[in-house]
């Protein structure tokens, strides 16, 4: 007879349950549990998503709202089916992942989830950098190591309680929220043309493609699907299937007000960058230069709101990135070692990077940097979407909660269209640098090819340990 697996271990199991779900009104409790959808909404307002919306608003004024707000909604569907995952089966994504793919395929999901959360933090550290320089003249590459390990330091609040840093990510979500409320203002916007934007599907050309599904990936990011189904579990609701039904409910409400934020801040600022660079024709290609046209612009009071904004987005940002990385090594690696040196680990794979980086460049180009780590975010994507929907989806791992059809399809849906963009995008960059069309939709197949190699390998011809379920059945 095969063994069974053994016992899984809690993800972040210092929190674990840690967030009692109390109260005698349904308020009382939904506020209780309120908080996991603020921290994942931070990683929707980053210091990645200001490059896109900035590039964005700066070269095609309005046109390209729609994409935050189509953006915004798949990510209130994927953050929703998150949820339900960690609620219904006590696991986040990454520990699904490994218990229920064999070995070769969850090791090729864990180095493209490292690849996209390297991507994301260094985007989040350079714009915490770049916040430190424009309001204290700190050097760059202070800025980066002073980022890097403040970090640690509020990650140490942990251990007074998950609420305290849920508090203080909240509070750094309000202030962005109020800066750029002040800004948009201040900024006079044709708000026909926002309205019109938002409703009115186009992509003037490939650059604007490019931007699309920089956008896209800045605010779906997949690093994000890892972490709220994780910290969903922080909070002590009632193991019943009725207390999990009652608890994925107010997951899915703690999602919309929180990401509804979110889609605030990301339509703010590239409302604001069309409401002052495009209308002046300037094309933003720098975080400082945003700060530097803010200035004559709007004056200094709003520039300093921007910068002091930024630097918000980035510490709060780096915080549920460090986070989501030792959910991700924890998930798919076991690795069972203090909390704060998974902590240190993860935070050293952002920092080196960005320190490479900003040597090699000396700083310059910031909105090209971000606005490329979104776009590798966005063809990373599909690798975490795709594993979500299919566990939601099954009743065998999620029991009465799994999804309904028409909830499948939707989700089915949107990672298709993701991958389409995807392909489009690659056989565009492909194409420029390899001199056509022809050669960059060929190099796209090439890839496909070996993709389709690797995934027939493993299911037809490994022979390694079997997936948890398969595992369960034989015995």
């Amino acid at each position: 007879m095969t063994k069974a697996p053994p016992p899984e271990e809690h993800s972040l199991p210092d929190v674990y349950r840690s967030v009692p779900v109390k109260g005698t009104t349904w308020i009382r409790r939904m506020l209780a549990f309120a908080g996991p959808g603020y921290l994942v909404s931070v990683g929707y307002m980053d210091p990645g998503n200001w490059a896109t919306d900035l590039a964005g608003g700066s070269k095609f004024g309005y046109s390209l709202l729609w994409v935050i707000l189509a953006s915004n909604l798949i990510a209130m569907l994927l953050q929703t089916l998150c949820a339900r995952l960690g609620i219904a089966t006590g696991k986040d994504l990454a520990q699904a992942c490994r218990l229920y793919y064999k070995k070769p395929a969850a090791i090729a999901l864990w180095l493209l989830c490292e690849i996209a959360i390297i991507a994301c933090d260094i985007a989040e550290v350079i714009g915490s950098a770049v916040a430190l320089n424009l309001l204290f003249k700190i050097d760059l590459i202070w800025g980066v190591l002073i980022t890097g390990f403040d970090v640690l330091l509020l990650l140490g609040l942990m251990r007074f309680g998950f609420r305290k840093l849920e508090a203080i990510v909240i509070t750094l979500v309000a202030t962005i929220f109020g800066c750029f409320a002040v800004d948009v203002l201040w900024a006079k916007p044709d708000w026909g043309g926002v309205a019109s934007g938002l409703v009115t599907p186009t992509l003037p050309n490939s650059e604007a493609l490019f931007i699309a599904v920089g956008i896209l990936g800045a605010t779906v990011m997949p690093h994000n699907l890892y972490l709220h189904s994780s910290i969903v579990q922080t909070r002590a609701f009632d193991q019943t299937p009725d207390g999990k039904k009652k608890a994925a409910k107010m997951a899915t409400i703690d999602v919309i007000v929180a990401l509804g934020a979110a889609f605030f801040v990301n339509a703010a600022i590239l409302v604001l960058a069309a409401a002052v660079f495009h209308r002046g024709g300037s094309v933003v290609e720098e975080l400082q230069d945003a700060y530097k046209l803010l200035q004559p612009a709007l004056g200094g009071a709003s520039a300093t709101l921007f910068a002091f904004a930024l630097l918000c987005s980035g510490q709060s940002s780096t915080i549920t990135g460090t986070l989501a990385g030792q959910i991700v090594m924890e998930g798919f690696l076991q690795f069972r070692i203090a909390p704060w040196k998974r902590r240190l680990i993860t935070r050293c794979l952002a920092i080196i990077p960005a320190v490479l980086l900003i040597s090699a460049t000396g700083g310059s180009d910031t909105v090209g940097m971000l606005t490329l780590s979104q776009v590798v975010l966005s063809m990373q994507l599909p690798f975490a979407v795709f594993p979500l929907v299919m566990f939601t989806a099954s009743k065998k791992r999620m029991g009465a909660m799994a999804n309904p059809i028409w909830l499948t399809v939707l989700g089915t849906l949107c990672c298709i269209l993701i991958s389409a963009l995807n392909v489009k995008v690659l056989a565009d960059r492909f194409g420029e640098y390899l001199g056509g069309q022809g050669a960059g939709w060929m190099s796209v197949g090439g890839i496909a090819i070996v993709m389709a190699g690797f995934a027939g390998w493993v299911i037809f011809i490994y022979k390694g340990q079997a997936p948890a379920d398969a595992v369960q059945e034989a015995a």
